[in-house]
């Protein structure tokens, strides 16, 4: 399970520079360049916290963050180059949990994240859920959404779903994955599963030809993976 960081600003080299050290600190990082987008994003997946500039090319930082305060309480720190009193009073007070002042070093901002999130309590919030790249599973409900959008799984392919995506990375043999999703009493051939992550993949994978979230592992299973780590 990851802590998803929005991360919102339309210079490339600061969204670069900061989703590296964001990345490096463990959590999943969104990324956008207009405020727009931001808004969708922030309203339509688990996003833990918004990291926000206030000077964009479509909306500005404040309509922004008017905007998502309609509908989320998530926290949100704006960037900003404007150093008056004045400018951050005015930030916090349309709903801003901080206010940071550029220039700034990626790890003060690293530093002012851990403290929201310390603040308001977001590391036990997000419990109830998975995100790994564009999907996002809600163990509550037991419902799927890709890049926002729903996703219909039958009961096993969501069990599969959840039992690999709890431990990206691990190989699971044909016979684990029969255990923890069909029981220790199915009587059925382990061939069973191959027809399930065949399912799973028409409806989670962009291309089943390369799939980047569950990846055969040959002579051994299968292994589910974050396409944010292949990546780099």
């Amino acid at each position: 399970m990851s802590f998803n960081i929005l991360l919102v600003d339309d210079e490339p080299q600061i969204l670069d520079i900061l989703s590296s050290y964001l990345k490096n600190e463990g959590f999943h990082v969104l990324t956008t360049d207009n405020g727009r987008e931001a808004i969708s994003l922030a309203l339509s997946y688990p996003v833990g916290l918004v990291v926000l500039d206030l000077m964009l090319p479509d909306l500005s930082g404040e309509e922004v963050c008017k905007e998502i305060r309609k509908e989320s309480r998530v926290p949100i720190l704006m960037l900003t180059a404007k150093s008056r009193e004045s400018d951050r009073i005015h930030g916090l007070a349309i709903g801003a949990d901080d206010y940071i002042v550029k220039p700034f070093s990626p790890r003060e901002l690293v530093a002012r994240v851990r403290a929201i999130m310390r603040r308001t309590g977001d590391y036990e919030n997000l419990s109830d859920y998975i995100g790994i790249g564009d999907l996002t599973i809600w163990l509550e409900s037991k419902s799927v959404k890709k890049r926002g959008e729903p996703i219909e799984l039958t009961p096993n392919e969501y069990r599969l779903l959840v039992t690999m995506a709890r431990y990206p990375g691990r190989i699971w043999s044909r016979e684990d994955l029969i255990t923890e999703v069909l029981g220790i009493e199915f009587k059925g051939t382990d061939r069973t599963i191959d027809t399930h992550i065949k399912n799973l993949r028409q409806k989670i994978e962009d291309d089943t030809r390369q799939p980047v979230y569950v990846k055969t592992v040959y002579g051994l299973g299968y292994r589910f993976d974050d396409p944010a780590k292949q990546r780099g």
